[in-house]
């Protein structure tokens, strides 16, 4: 492994790829979007897939006994935190188990608290089962906003007990997804007491969690709260994503009632996949330090890069993951800069307008990536605006031309 892991392949080894990120667009688009680093995987990973596959090892999950082993071992290396394997659950992946933790527990046409702009599937999901999304705003900081969560709380029906159906669900992504913010301990324990003065159940998306710097404390939910359910894999930390098996973890004695929900919520999961999470968790330490070492030095990098080449772009330095949240309203590139970037600089960026509320004249920047690639997004973002304030054509509206309107 090198100090800079996202340096050792090169450009061209990438465009071989046969994933979304690099085979969405054509080959003269730099792909920075989609939440995928451009790394090796770690040697324990490599080692424990290549054995199954040269053993015939591919047959049925086991329901996940040493992935969750391995959640618990991992958890309390980094967070101190040792959640019970009894009270988890293998699912598909993240997003599979939020929606089935959504199902269980908050009533069709029940409402879905969501703190917006956020990763675009939580309100895609939540619609699609036939739950209302009630989008509540961030503060000025790109922060929970507890007093306004709370009001929204008060505005729905009381919940139930724990047990029940017809609850209200606060959705929280921790850490943050698109802001990189890291939510504080105050932050989670406002939102706990919030949710069990209303009756409400928090569900929150912790995949992002090991991918926070040294320096940066992340607080576990359910080191805060006696309630509620964490979704999380090793997906994002270990460059996993194609490798489907995520885990549903409730607080303390859940487990009876995780074992009543359906059993094909576990069928999705993959038998590599659970494989290969398990050894992700289980891997020696210094593959993920240089990681989040290579990602803390690149967002200085995009910092610095940025105040040279596009001053005008507004961008918040993010406290964990990879992804840069670019506020670009004062570019003159109307609602979905994204698209600008895409048709005249030929750089696929997430666009602003997926992520709900708040969302419009922003895009998400995937900076998992080498340094030469960094610096050719950003002139790319630059040549793009500078043509674009030359041309004086009036900006598209989004979806106008080519869309950069495409999966996350």
């Amino acid at each position: 492994m090198t100090a800079r892991p996202f340096d050792a392949l090169s450009l061209a080894q990438l465009r071989q790829r046969s994933s979304l990120k690099w085979q969405h667009y054509g080959p003269d688009v730099l792909p920075l979007w989609v939440a995928e680093m451009d790394v090796r995987l770690a040697p324990e990973i490599v080692e424990v897939l290549g054995a199954a596959v040269r053993s015939g090892d591919t047959g049925y999950p086991n329901f996940g006994g040493t992935y969750k082993e391995a959640l618990r071992h991992f958890a309390g290396e980094r967070w101190d935190w040792e959640p019970d394997p009894a009270d988890m659950l293998l699912c598909a992946d993240v997003m599979s188990g939020i929606r089935a933790v959504l199902r269980r527990f908050a009533k069709p046409e029940g409402a879905v608290l969501i703190p917006s702009p956020v990763y675009p599937p939580f309100a895609m999901f939540t619609r699609e089962i036939g739950r209302r999304v009630v989008p509540v705003g961030l503060t000025e900081a790109g922060r929970l906003d507890v007093p306004a969560i709370d009001a929204a709380l008060g505005q729905e029906e009381p919940g139930h007990r724990a047990d029940r159906e017809g609850r209200t669900i606060v959705l929280l992504c921790s850490p943050h997804n698109p802001t990189g913010v890291v939510h504080t301990a105050d932050e989670l324990a406002g939102v706990a007491a919030a949710a069990e003065r209303h009756g409400a159940l928090v569900v929150v998306d912790e995949v992002h969690a090991p991918l926070v710097p040294t320096g940066t404390a992340f607080v576990p939910w359910h080191t805060i709260a006696e309630q509620g359910y964490v979704v999380t894999s090793a997906a994002k930390a270990f460059n996993l994503a194609g490798l489907k098996a995520g885990l549903i973890v409730g607080s303390a004695g859940a487990g009876a009632l995780l074992r009543r929900m359906p059993e094909s919520i576990g069928y999705g999961g993959s038998h590599l996949g659970v494989i290969g999470h398990a050894a992700g968790y289980r891997a020696q330490p210094s593959w993920l330090d240089d990681v989040n070492a290579n990602i803390a030095d690149n967002r200085v990098l995009l910092s610095e890069l940025l105040a040279q080449r596009l001053p005008g772009v507004r961008y918040r330095v993010p406290e964990a993951s990879y992804l840069a949240w670019l506020d670009m309203r004062g570019l003159g590139l109307g609602a979905d800069p994204a698209g600008v970037l895409l048709r005249r600089g030929r750089i696929a960026l997430t666009s602003g307008l997926r992520f709900g509320p708040g969302g419009a004249g922003h895009a998400r920047l995937n900076f998992a990536c080498s340094e030469s690639v960094l610096v050719d997004a950003v002139d790319r973002m630059a040549h793009a605006v500078a043509t674009q304030a030359e041309m004086g054509a009036q900006v598209p509206g989004a979806g106008g031309g080519e869309s950069s309107d495409s999966p996350t």
